[in-house]
Parts: C-alpha cells; structure tokens; sequence
C-alpha cells in the first residue's frame, strides 16, 4: 500500500476507533506533526512507524506488510568509523587518566607536548563516539539523549581547550578548575544514563541497565566522594553504549521494526 492510499487508510482506521490524532500520539509515541503529514499523504513513513501505527489501532500488521516497499538501508560507513572511535577512546582514556593524575599530584608534565597528544587523541575519539551515537538517534529517536550528547560534546570541547591552556601558558592551573570539570563530567555522564531509559522494551532490558550504569557512574563522579568508585561502573557504561551501538547498527536496514519504543518517534 502506497500514499496516498496508506494515509487515508490510517485515518479512516483512527475515526473508526473513534480516536482523534492526539489519541493516536499516546498509543504509539508518534508526534502530532507526523501522524498529520501520514494522514494527508505528505511523506511515506517507514515500515515500522507504519507497523507502529497499524499495532495501535488493532489493525493486522499482515494485510498491509506485503503491500509496503521495504527497501534495505545501507550502513552508514561512518557509524563503524565512529564506534572504532568508541574503542580507541576506551583504551586512552585509561592513559589519560593516569597522566592526569601525575599531573595534578606533581603541579608539572614533563612532556607536555606527549600529554597534549593524548589528550587530543582522547577527545578527538571521544567526539567521534558521542557524534556516532547522535546518527544513531536519527534512526533510533530519543530527544533527551540527543540534548545530553550536544551537553556532554560541549563539556569535552570547554575542558579539552582549558587542559591545554593550563599545559602551555600560566593563564590556569587545572587545580583551578578540576572539580568544576569532575563535577561538568559527572553531570554529563548522568544525563547521558538517564535518556537511555527513554528506549523501552528493548531486549534484556539493556537500555535501562546501560542508564543506571551511567547514571550512577555519574552521580559518583559529581559527588567527589566517590570519584574512583565512579570508574568502575563508569567503564561498563563505556562498554555498554559500545555494545548497544552494534546492536543498533545491525537493526539498520532491517525490515523488521525495532523492538524499543520511545518518545518523539518520527516517520
């Protein structure tokens, strides 16, 4: 089934059901503005917005999923550069962490120029990962993650340049802005946890343990009291987002629609 025929279908099933557009956002997370353009033939909404749609008026899904072009989307190269970020970032994290904590025990880097690479090196990955995660949500909507990602790019982007203010000049010391910075990240980082409870029904509950990882990963670090005790779920928060961005690159391009709900699912 095509448009316009597929809007005007879904909109004789919603008066049917004696539901009006706004009923219809509750029962299959869509917004207004999507369930108006369907209805009125403006776009063709993908496979499993319409299965999403047919589900939460109590059509079957099979008298029209033969009927819909399904075409398989390719992978975007990108999202397997960006979870190679995701990696690298893992493993330099580790280098930096150490190197900072030298730093800030000695008041100096020996080699700075080396310090100034790792953690261009760090940030750079890190960015990749996190702009990696931001395509996803294009795919996989989650308006709250999405906004903790810019957040947590911008908190890397200010930190990063001020780290290596402190490192070349003797505007700054980083003991003049290191608990703003642990405290910055903490708070990135449970932002980040806390939109992943946005995704629902996902396998295994994944999603909700990736959140709490990183949610009290985050609340740790921002306290300070329990800064160190914060890296260790920290880590496999780290190695969580890795795992699920695998899971969500596979179910790119299938036909099948994605077994999570969330809020502001577009067409």
């Amino acid at each position: 089934m095509k448009q316009p025929q597929l809007g005007k279908k879904i909109s004789e099933l919603r008066k049917a059901k004696g539901l009006t557009q706004e009923e219809l956002v509750e029962k299959c997370n869509l917004n207004v503005r999507t369930i108006q353009r369907i209805e009125a033939g403006e776009v063709t909404p993908r496979s499993y917005t319409v299965k999403a749609l047919f589900e939460a008026l109590d059509y079957r899904w099979e008298e029209v999923n033969n009927g819909i072009e399904r075409e398989e989307q390719k992978v975007p190269s990108y999202l397997y550069l960006a979870f190679a970020s995701g990696l690298l970032y893992f493993f330099m994290a580790f280098y930096e962490i150490g190197m900072e904590y030298e730093w800030i025990e000695d008041g100096f880097v020996e080699n700075r120029n080396a310090f100034a690479s790792v953690k261009l090196i760090t940030f750079l990955s890190y960015v990749g990962f996190l702009g990696g995660i931001l395509a996803l949500v294009r795919y996989f909507p989650n308006r709250f993650l999405k906004i903790a990602l810019w957040v947590m790019i911008g908190f890397n982007v200010v930190f990063y340049t001020m780290d290596l203010i402190s490192l070349f000049t003797s505007m700054l010391t980083i003991q003049d802005y290191y608990w703003v910075k642990i405290e910055a990240f903490g708070l990135g980082y449970a932002f980040i946890g806390a939109s992943y409870f946005g995704y629902k029904n996902l396998k295994f509950g994944i999603s909700q343990v990736i959140g709490a990882l990183g949610l009290i990963a985050g609340i740790l670090i921002f306290s300070g009291i329990g800064l160190i005790f914060g890296l260790v779920p920290l880590t496999f928060f780290e190695i969580g987002q890795l795992g699920l961005m695998i899971y969500f690159i596979q179910k790119i391009g299938r036909p099948s629609a994605p077994d999570f709900t969330s809020k502001g699912l577009p067409a």
